[in-house]
């Protein structure tokens, strides 16, 4: 089969089958509960440590933190947490003289980077209590309109790279490009969609437009320093799993946090 073909259709059915899922709050924690197994096990192979306790530590995790009720202070405590070592992983990605991961930074990067921002993917559609799934699909909207106008834009007029040491295919041109597209479906978002306010969904789409981006790269250097193209073979003309969360993982602390600042000053 094309690749192309192959690549569209298994892209269709993931986005069938996450948006299907979404609308549902038993499916959607089900869902990601699946993504969670599939990530920490790619990700397990990306920095070669065993899967065995990583995916029992990520059982536990989603078990307790999505199934239980978390307080305000322990909601703070997990975002906390989470931007810890998301900015731990920006040192990461741009750090030139690489050392090799001990063991330690590999739990940490495990526990940051894939299990707790998957944990909190699940609680920012509850953030209003109400189980309200077009916020997530919203932000999927936006991930998905800045990769491709990022890649259009800058396959037909990017000329000056963004970071290709890492990832030689992206350029500012593209990445600008994905940014000013994120921002049109963010208004279009706000105003006949979710009926939020405009301005957190301005928010929203330059969060996903450059940690998004970061989020990607940082997945690039995991991939890189291990010898791969793809963390998985799971999806077909698309890798793995985390080559389709790589983004969203990363946003997904800066959004929480932006709707935490929202209802706290509100």
């Amino acid at each position: 089969m094309n690749e192309t073909l192959t690549r569209t259709l298994s892209g269709i059915v993931y986005i069938a089958i996450l948006v299907t899922a979404t609308l549902f709050l038993p499916s959607f924690l089900l869902l990601f509960g699946i993504f969670l197994l599939i990530t920490v096990a790619e990700f397990c192979e990306l920095v070669h440590i065993k899967r065995f306790l990583p995916i029992g530590i990520a059982i536990a995790a989603y078990l307790l933190l999505t199934f239980t009720p978390l307080n305000r202070n322990m909601q703070w405590l997990l975002l906390a947490a989470t931007l810890f070592v998301s900015f731990k992983c920006m040192v990461f990605l741009f750090a030139k003289n690489q050392r090799p991961l001990d063991v330690l930074s590999k739990y940490v990067y495990l526990i940051g980077y894939i299990i707790l921002p998957i944990v909190l993917i699940t609680k920012i559609p509850l953030i209003t209590t109400d189980y309200t799934p077009k916020i997530i699909i919203s932000i999927f909207i936006l991930i998905w309109a800045n990769d491709t106008f990022a890649f259009v834009i800058g396959k037909s007029f990017g000329k000056h790279k963004l970071f290709e040491r890492i990832s030689p295919k992206k350029t500012i041109e593209g990445f600008l490009g994905g940014l000013i597209f994120a921002l049109i479906f963010s208004v279009l978002i706000a105003q006949y969609f979710v009926l939020e306010p405009t301005v957190l969904w301005i928010g929203i789409s330059l969060v996903v437009s450059i940690f998004g981006t970061i989020g990607d790269l940082i997945e690039s250097k995991f991939k890189r320093l291990a010898g791969v193209k793809d963390s998985g073979k799971i999806m077909p003309g698309h890798g793995g799993i985390l080559d389709r969360l790589d983004s969203i993982i990363f946003v997904a602390p800066f959004v929480f946090l932006l709707y935490q600042i929202l209802y706290y000053v509100s």
